[in-house]
């Protein structure tokens, strides 16, 4: 005996094809997340590497920004770490006068009258 042609009823076929979906979603949720425990595992093995050697920060640093330079951007947005600005402001603050009157060793500064300043 041999079946040539079975109609199925319209809402058998629906159902059949509902429940096809729901599989493919399922899978794809599961393949979706999959990657996502990948990655996220990947993200902590390079934090712990960058936190062991903090250079690297700043060499991803570099690579991010000519990565970013190489798209037609009209502004880049360059964030300087305050480790470097700090010498910097260090050698300011022992530059400039002290509130209390002029900074030892200064030359007197004369009076806009033409009278000479108090020492």
């Amino acid at each position: 005996m041999e079946i040539k042609h079975v109609d199925l009823p319209q809402e058998m076929q629906r159902a059949m094809a509902r429940q096809a979906e729901a599989e493919r979603e399922r899978r794809s949720k599961i393949i979706a997340a999959e990657g996502e425990y990948q990655a996220s595992r990947r993200l902590a093995e390079a934090a712990d590497i960058m936190g062991r050697h903090p250079i690297a920060v700043q060499l991803r640093f570099l690579q991010t920004l000519s990565e970013v330079a190489t798209e037609n951007n009209s502004t880049i947005i360059f964030p300087i770490p305050i480790d470097l600005l700090r010498p910097l402001l260090e050698l300011e603050n022992r530059t400039q006068q002290p509130v209390g009157g002029p900074a030892p060793g200064s030359l007197p500064v004369a009076d806009p009258a033409g009278a000479p300043a108090a020492q």
